[in-house]
């Protein structure tokens, strides 16, 4: 079951932005494809040429951000945390998906891939482009992939405002003739930053409290201003760091940001006179420093595609429930393909939502036989399987071993596969068990190859307090319990904080569950209270 995590964004916009990101789409010559590059997978119906545009786009977006922050490759292979992005028709399309009528894309951080979902951006309306490129749904991609890249290369506390901020810093990014230009104006927050009522530093930098709806608009736009302002005054940038550096050392937020900035109210008043500047400075990067990322396009294997927007409704997210229907559309599909690999690794993670085992294993099988390298068939099996041990009686220490083979076959099919990994450790709570010292290796390891993963985040560090290592719990945890898009009721800062009253180990996992209403028999690997 996938839980979906999402940003809402306005609608009232000018900008200028990405021109021909999506050149020349005709309905005629286009057909479902996909898209490889080095850090993302595209799905699309679109024509080759456009595909190839949008991901050459999309790869020169993720080098000037590298290059903007001298930002290297990350410690996995190549391509081991490429965002998936699937391109729906249009906004309407998204907004069904999402169930949110606010919104023009979203985006889903995990560990078995981390997804996208944005319109084509070659229509007219609420969602269209602007006179050179992307508009909002634009806007909102590039948005999305900020707090994946941030995350994903400096893994710490960030304030909300700071969050969210240097995502719409980037996220105006234009592509001229010789250059790319990032910090361009945001105009599509122009509402907040001029009409509404300022959110103070004080307001902004202070955590816990709840937000009213425009004030969280606002925020979205004065942090956008803050980090705009911290990025071209070395001075500032330089107390900014001053202050990430005693926030992750656990310091409070507002007291860290008054002894790194000073006065905060002093503060406001530079931010507003620099609101009012006639000019704001922006960043021009070359075409000729950023990296030559080779885009490969494919066409979609004929059962793939008749199944890639079921497909993108599984992906999206499920429970039992809304797994049912999407399931059997897809079996009914899939059943006339039953050599294409791909259609039936699909069909195998949607029959295991819909607790179909017998066809999921099925399904598994039919995708082996067709490619025996195909990973997604690997991991499902081994799921039935656990599935299946788990409700035996009496315990089959037999079964439990022959699941675990095939994602070991899949870890070393693909040794930097996160949900591999994660998936092994899984294994040992599902069967009841201490998890092995190469379970918690991998779950590290996991973590670092898929950082922006909130519920194997949440793990690592509840192995971490299991095994009294209060303080990596901590760093674990301070992400998360800084996240902006966490519940009100927010697991990880709520540790936090029983960690910082003395508690520590089984009984720790046990005051959390405890205080959120839980029942949670504790088990070898401890309880993991849902986000």
């Amino acid at each position: 079951m996938r839980v979906m995590h999402r940003v809402r964004h306005g609608v009232a916009w000018s900008v200028t932005i990405m021109a021909g990101l999506v050149a020349a789409w005709t309905p005629a010559a286009a057909k479902w494809a996909h898209a490889t590059s080095d850090h993302f997978e595209i799905y699309a119906d679109m024509s080759p040429a456009a595909l190839t545009t949008m991901a050459t786009r999309l790869e020169q977006f993720d080098g000037a951000i590298r290059h903007l922050h001298r930002t290297p490759e990350g410690t996995g292979a190549k391509g081991a945390n490429r965002v998936t992005v699937y391109v729906a028709n249009d906004v309407a399309a998204i907004r069904r998906l999402s169930g949110d009528r606010g919104i023009a894309g979203f985006y889903l951080p995990r560990a078995s891939g981390s997804v996208a979902f944005t319109p084509r951006i070659d229509e007219g309306g609420d969602g269209s482009r602007s006179t050179r490129g992307g508009g909002i749904p634009q806007i909102v991609l590039f948005h999305e992939y900020a707090h994946h890249f941030l995350l994903g290369n400096y893994a710490a506390a960030y304030p909300a405002w700071f969050s969210e901020g240097y995502a719409e810093f980037v996220s105006t990014a234009a592509f001229e003739k010789e250059y790319v230009q990032l910090g361009g104006a945001a105009q599509h927050r122009a509402y907040s930053l001029l009409a509404a009522k300022p959110v103070p530093a004080a307001t902004l930098f202070a955590t816990g409290q709840t937000l009213t709806d425009e004030q969280r608009g606002v925020m979205y736009g004065r942090g956008w201003l803050l980090t705009h302002y911290l990025m071209f005054d070395a001075a500032r940038g330089r107390q900014f760091q001053q202050y990430l550096t005693a926030l992750n050392a656990g310091t409070p937020s507002v007291a860290a940001a008054t002894a790194a900035f000073g006065d905060l109210r002093a503060l406001d008043k530079a931010l507003d006179a620099y609101l009012r500047q006639s000019r704001i400075p922006g960043l021009r990067i070359a075409y000729d420093k950023l990296p030559v990322a080779p885009v490969a396009v494919t066409p979609l294997s004929p059962g793939a595609a008749a199944m890639v927007e079921l497909r993108m409704q599984s992906e999206r997210g499920v429970n039992r429930a809304t797994a049912a229907p999407i399931f059997a559309r897809a079996a009914r599909i899939a059943a006339a393909y039953p050599d294409d690999a791909l259609a039936q690794g699909w069909l195998a993670e949607m029959a295991y939502d819909a607790g179909q085992d017998d066809v999921a294993l099925g399904a598994a099988d039919r995708a082996l036989a067709a490619d025996p390298t195909s990973r997604q068939a690997m991991l499902y099996k081994a799921q039935v399987m656990m599935r299946r041990a788990a409700a035996a009686t009496p315990r089959d220490a037999s079964a439990w071993s022959a699941a675990r083979r095939w994602i070991v076959t899949a870890n070393r099919q693909a040794p930097d596969d996160a949900e591999a990994l994660s998936l092994y450790y899984d294994s040992f709570a599902a069967a009841g068990e201490t998890p092995s010292a190469a379970a918690i290796l991998g779950i590290g390891r996991a973590l670092e190859l898929v950082p922006q993963d909130p519920a194997l985040r949440f793990k690592v560090a509840a192995q971490a307090i299991l095994d009294g290592q209060t303080d990596a719990a901590r760093r674990a945890l301070r992400p998360l319990a800084y996240d902006p898009h966490q519940s009100a009721d927010n697991p990880a800062a709520r540790l936090i904080a029983i960690l910082d009253t003395g508690v520590t180990g089984p009984a720790a996992m046990l005051a959390l569950a405890k205080a959120r209403g839980e029942t949670v028999a504790a088990t070898p690997s401890g309880p993991t209270p849902a986000n």
